[in-house]
């Protein structure tokens, strides 16, 4: 029987992250390195990328930038092909990228098309304070192509090679909002125009799930694993009134800090996690337990 550092030891293995050089893509790169995987930075920012992958190699790991655009069938096979030129295998994909409209300060702002791509469209609304009356079917079907398409096109070719391998392990994020409504409460502040978490990250994230559960099920006895880890809010210099109304709702008062899913993803990647499939990790401080 393994022990226990051997149960979470990733030496020998190669991981994907998409949105790599995000929020939590980074610490999740991060995460993956320090148990010993070689670990390929997927994001569209290739600047950002390329500076965490030049961190990472620094630290003794292999580390592989690949700028894609996770919508489109050619740029995903072409990091798939990258990754087994460069290492020989993949053995871990994890879905981190997505479109999400934040309330953080560095957010506020930005344009839909800046979420988590990299990229600004000048004709695009601000996502924060369309109703859902008037949401947009460009920016609807937008979302709909990096959140659900996009993990569907790297699912897919990342799976060639696990099958080919025998083994491979999959997890795909979404978030609480995937499992309850969000509280638009939260994002209503005395004498500013109301703003509203968009109608899509609910819609999609409840897809994530499901895509996860089908996975699952359709490679029983292949030896590839598919689970979701759903995260709660994660603090990033939110205004101390939108801190203070979130943790309310939190069991445990607080919002995530960053590297709160650190040890989850590290669970579900590694072999610590093996008897476990199609199942959806929720790390949100208890917030969807009231």
């Amino acid at each position: 029987m393994p022990s226990l550092p051997e149960l979470f030891d990733l030496s020998g293995r190669a991981a994907v992250v998409t949105g790599g050089a995000g929020l939590l893509g980074t610490e999740f790169c991060r995460t993956l390195a320090q148990a010993g995987a070689s670990v390929v930075i997927v994001d569209l920012d290739g600047s950002k990328a390329a500076g965490l992958a030049q961190e990472l190699n620094r630290a003794g790991t292999c580390a592989l930038a690949i700028p894609t655009d996770i919508t489109t069938p050619e740029s995903v096979q072409a990091m798939v092909s990258a990754c087994l030129d460069a290492f020989g295998r993949l053995d871990i994909l994890v879905n981190s990228a997505a479109l999400d409209p934040k309330f953080d300060p560095q957010s506020q702002g930005r344009k839909i098309g800046d979420q988590g791509r990299g990229e600004s469209d000048p004709l695009s609304p601000a996502p924060y304070s369309l109703t859902f009356e008037n949401y947009p079917l460009e920016l609807w079907e937008q979302a709909l192509a990096v959140n659900l398409t996009g993990m569907f096109l790297c699912c897919q070719a990342a799976a060639r090679p696990m099958l080919i391998q025998g083994k491979g392990v999959i997890i795909n994020m979404s978030s609480i909002y995937g499992l309850v409504g969000p509280d638009q409460r939260l994002y209503q502040c005395e004498g500013q125009t109301p703003q509203y978490k968009p109608v899509y990250y609910s819609v999609t994230k409840a897809g994530v799930i499901g895509l996860t559960r089908y996975l699952a099920t359709y490679y029983a006895g292949k030896n590839i694993r598919v689970n979701t880890l759903s995260p709660g809010g994660v603090y990033n210099a939110h205004d101390e009134e939108f801190v203070t109304a979130y943790s309310s709702r939190a069991v445990l008062g607080r919002m995530a800090y960053k590297d709160d899913m650190n040890g989850a993803l590290l669970f579900l990647a590694s072999d610590a996690s093996a008897y476990m499939t199609g199942a959806n990790l929720v790390v949100d401080g208890g917030w969807s337990t009231w």
